[in-house]
């Protein structure tokens, strides 16, 4: 079930959808497919990689900041542009409402380089986590905010089943903790809020230190610049999530190639 203080138009939407999809595909089909597909890539080993690893987001679109440079028909071209800029992992943006997303932009991306993926969504349904498997998804989110620990558990061990990476957002302590409870052993601290689109500076620094040593963390939201990426690595992180640093300038190749190098760096914290 979802956490019982969530009321959210794009939970709504997400729910829709998914009920709309399944009526042409049913859930048995698409979790039968979903077992049959190839083994995913290592995502765990690129985010244990020396250094800061570079998660590089592809987006088309955002509720913050509006239309990205990216052309959809262009997706593999950025994504052949990000493996050689020297980014660890991929990140597809694939929430229709806010997003423009598709999971069709997800398999384009993976077909297109050797990089683990990973889908950026909202997943509140258990025919969501096959699905993705289906297009391809190496690591898969999951919103703790809204979830209640028990479908949070199921949805968890669901995914891992298929050989997926779990990665819990988590945007307060007491979220970590939930996450922790049923067994996530990735944690990535998002800056910005779910429903209002707030980003709080800071957030991530706090919620580290509560979090055990042999935990994987990613700090997402607000790695706009080698800056950002080095606090962030200060505070503990294993791995940053960018996406504006990349998306929004007219060398992909370039920015994602910065922010590799900075990760990479002797000087840069690591664990």
């Amino acid at each position: 079930m979802l956490a019982s203080s969530v009321v959210n138009p794009v939970v709504d939407g997400v729910l829709r959808d998914v009920e709309k999809r399944e009526a042409q595909v049913p859930f048995k089909e698409i979790k039968a497919r979903s077992r049959d597909m190839e083994p995913t890539r290592d995502a765990r080993a690129a985010l244990l990689r020396p250094g800061c690893s570079v998660i590089a987001e592809i987006k088309l679109n955002s509720p913050v900041f509006g239309p990205t440079r990216v052309d959809r028909r262009a997706i593999a071209d950025v994504s052949k542009a990000i493996e050689d800029g020297g980014a660890h992992l991929i990140a597809c943006q694939t929430e229709r409402l806010r997003f423009d997303g598709s999971l069709h932009d997800m398999a384009a991306a993976r077909a297109a380089v050797s990089l683990p993926m990973v889908c950026r969504d909202v997943i509140v349904d258990p025919y969501q986590i096959h699905e993705a498997r289906c297009y391809g998804a190496d690591v898969l989110p999951l919103q703790v905010g809204i979830l209640e620990e028990a479908r949070l558990a199921a949805l968890l061990d669901r995914a891992e089943s298929l050989g997926m990476v779990v990665m819990a957002e988590v945007r307060t302590p007491q979220e970590a903790d939930l996450a922790l409870r049923v067994g996530a052993s990735v944690i990535a601290v998002n800056s910005w809020t779910f429903d209002t689109n707030d980003l709080r500076h800071g957030v991530f620094a706090e919620i580290v230190p509560g979090l055990p040593s042999e935990v994987i963390k990613i700090s997402l939201g607000g790695v706009t610049s080698v800056r950002d990426l080095l606090d962030a690595a200060a505070s503990g992180a294993d791995a940053v999530l960018a996406a504006e640093a990349i998306m929004s300038g007219d060398d992909i190749f370039a920015a994602t190639r910065k922010l590799a190098a900075a990760g990479q760096h002797p000087s840069c914290p690591r664990r």
